[in-house]
């Protein structure tokens, strides 16, 4: 667990560790210094949210966005939010050296996202 990172909503690590590959738990658009207020309003927030948390989580394992290889990303409205969330989320990585990625349409998410996101980093030589 990350210290100030955000509060698991089930039964997880924020992230575990093997042969330095570090697997990121699905990180949810909650606030970790307001783990109980509202989600953010829309895709765009709650993308900027996740991958914040993100960031906050890799930073307490010394590491940061530009060591993630994949990424997968949840979608609770696949057709109506992929557009927007992809103008989000590339904000987050130079064009150049993007991770690999999936992007999958669910039917739901835990506390009612929008979006979710997962990822596997690893470790710099």
């Amino acid at each position: 667990m990350i210290d100030g990172g955000p509060r698991p909503v089930a039964p997880f690590s924020h992230a575990v560790e093997g042969g330095g590959w570090v697997m990121l738990t699905g990180q949810m658009p909650t606030d970790p210094a307001a783990p109980d207020g509202p989600l953010p309003e829309g895709i765009d927030a709650q993308t900027r949210r996740v991958m914040e948390n993100l960031e906050v989580v890799l930073d307490g394992l010394g590491l940061a966005l530009s060591d993630v290889a994949q990424c997968r990303c949840y979608l609770t409205a696949f057709e109506r939010d992929y557009a927007a969330f992809n103008e989000v989320y590339q904000g987050y990585f130079p064009a150049e050296r993007r991770p690999a990625r999936t992007t999958i349409g669910v039917t739901a998410l835990a506390v009612g996202a929008l979006v979710e996101i997962d990822c596997l980093a690893r470790r710099p030589d």
